[in-house]
Parts: C-alpha cells; structure tokens; sequence
C-alpha cells in the first residue's frame, strides 16, 4: 500500500459510509435486533464491501514481513498493558465501570467461545482494521495529511460509539483509534495494525478479560 499523499481527494465516500457505519452500530448495540456476534460480523462485511466498490485497492497491502509480524506482536502486548492499567485506574475514578464493562462482555454469551475466537481473529477484526483504517483514516489522511487524517480518523473511530450509550467502551474505542491509527500512520500498512487488533480482541475477550470487579 503506498504512502497517502494530501490531495483533493472526494469524502463523499467515507462521509457516506462513516453514516452507514453509524446507522449499523445503532442497529448492534442499541436495538440489539438479533446475535451479537453474527450481526457485527455481516455489518462489517458489508462496510467493507461498500469501501471498496469505492476503493479498488483496499486489499492491496504488499506482502506480509516479518518487521509486520514483530511490530504487530508488540503493539499489541503494549496495548493490552495499557488497557491493563487503565482497568484499574478507572474503576478508580468511575462507579460505573465495572458495570459497563460487564455490559460488553455480556455478548459472549450468545455465542461459543471457540466461533467467538474465529469471528474476532478472522472477520472483525481485520474488517475494522480494512474499514476504519484501510479505507476512512486512508482517505483523510489523502485528504488532509497524515497528521489531521490520523486525528479525525481516531476521533470518528470513537464517535460512533456514543451510540451504544457506554461510556467506557466510547473511551476504549477512542484510546484504540488514536493507538491503531497512529501505528497505520507510521507503517502506511495494514499488516502489523490488523495483527495487533485481532490479537487483542481474542485476549481481551477470550483469553485474559479485564477484571470486572
């Protein structure tokens, strides 16, 4: 995938779809209109179907490498720390944490942990990752340059969840924009910011939860 440039790129695509997205986490977290995981499977396979009727090149991220593979790894273990010390620094300052985050996990009841795995290590995860930074943070960035691209991007990211009314996963979706939108800012690839999405999804919904009490 090749470095953006700033240019007069249109954002009528990415306004559109950044609008459908939203209509679609209405739809998954607040209406709550069928399985969780099912629903937040086929939203995003229909965002990224949408992005790339408008970007033909949204797959084209060269091949995977090893500096990919190190620097996913990493990021995610430092991230997963971060969110490790936040847990307890927040259920420190809000009353209403373990609540909220108790709310979130509350979804992997609809499912087996093993599908629950699969869907996040291999469907939602890279589709954020295609979304969100592959397609929206990639056209801001054309747009408006790496660094206001980066930031609008990260705060969009964290916007659409104040539809779900939990303030908690709005913060956690704001710290993981600004983190993930940063790394793809810096590598201009996919890679190592999709490594490091999927493998934190799994460990912090599967196999290390955040304490809730």
């Amino acid at each position: 995938m090749t470095s953006p440039t700033k240019n007069n790129t249109s954002l009528f695509a990415p306004l559109g779809l950044y609008l459908v997205a939203g209509v679609l986490w209405f739809l998954l977290f607040t209406l709550h209109l069928a399985n969780f995981w099912g629903e937040m499977s086929l939203s995003l396979a229909l965002l990224v179907t949408l992005a790339w009727v408008f970007q033909r090149d949204l797959f084209s991220w060269g091949p995977l490498t090893v500096r990919h593979l190190v620097l996913g790894v990493g990021s995610f273990i430092l991230l997963y720390g971060i969110f490790y010390l936040g847990n307890i620094l927040t259920g420190l300052l809000f009353t209403f944490k373990n609540t909220q985050i108790a709310e979130v996990y509350s979804n992997k009841t609809q499912a087996a942990p093993w599908v629950i795995s699969v869907l996040l290590l291999l469907v939602i995860a890279p589709g954020e990752e295609i979304f969100w930074r592959g397609f929206l943070q990639r056209r801001l960035m054309q747009r408006w340059g790496e660094n206001a691209g980066w930031l609008v991007g990260a705060v969009a990211y964290g916007a659409v969840h104040l539809l779900t009314g939990n303030v908690m996963l709005v913060i956690a979706a704001l710290v993981c924009g600004f983190y993930w939108g940063f790394l793809y800012r810096q590598q201009k690839s996919l890679w190592p910011v999709l490594i490091s999405h999927a493998l934190w999804d799994f460990t912090a919904f599967v196999l290390l939860p955040f304490p809730t009490r």
